[in-house]
């Protein structure tokens, strides 16, 4: 079950458990440059760094939700001439702004990418574009990492 699949809910921060409030606290640390790295922002807001990974990826602050949709996709694909430039045009058309690209060096004819997207100008919802993208013959695997900001 990726995330568009999960619920999503919006809570009140004095309900919060305690290791979600100080892991919002550290990843601000990290944001503000306060902290120079996971260990350290973990030490200064007291929180052990297996909880600070447990939480991560699933705690925002609304504000940053709403500012910014970010999402992650892996995919793994055959290696064939032009088919990062197919998969890039279609992610484009759709109105995603690409904000990183990673690429292992093809082993065995399959080669595997990261795109990280800005979908806040997306014309379509997330399982439409991911919908497109699975259609494409050289696209043997597309999955959502994370979302969020």
């Amino acid at each position: 079950m990726d995330n568009f699949e999960k619920k999503f809910y919006l809570v009140r921060e004095d309900v919060l458990p305690e290791a979600m409030k100080k892991t919002l606290d550290a990843k601000e640390m990290l944001e503000r440059g306060k902290a120079e790295s996971i260990w350290d922002a973990a030490q200064k807001v007291d929180l052990s760094r297996s909880a600070f990974y447990k939480y991560r990826d699933t705690v925002f602050p609304f504000s940053t939700i709403q500012k910014e949709r970010l999402v992650s996709l892996f995919f793994h694909l055959e290696d064939r001439s032009g088919t990062l430039s197919k998969l890039l045009s279609i992610v484009a058309a759709s109105g995603c702004n690409v904000l990183t690209i990673h690429q292992t060096i093809p082993l065995q004819g399959r080669a595997n990418v990261t795109l990280s997207l800005n979908t806040s100008d997306m014309k379509n919802d997330i399982e439409s574009l991911l919908a497109d993208l699975r259609k494409l013959a050289f696209v043997e695997k597309v999955e959502v990492l994370g979302t969020g900001a």
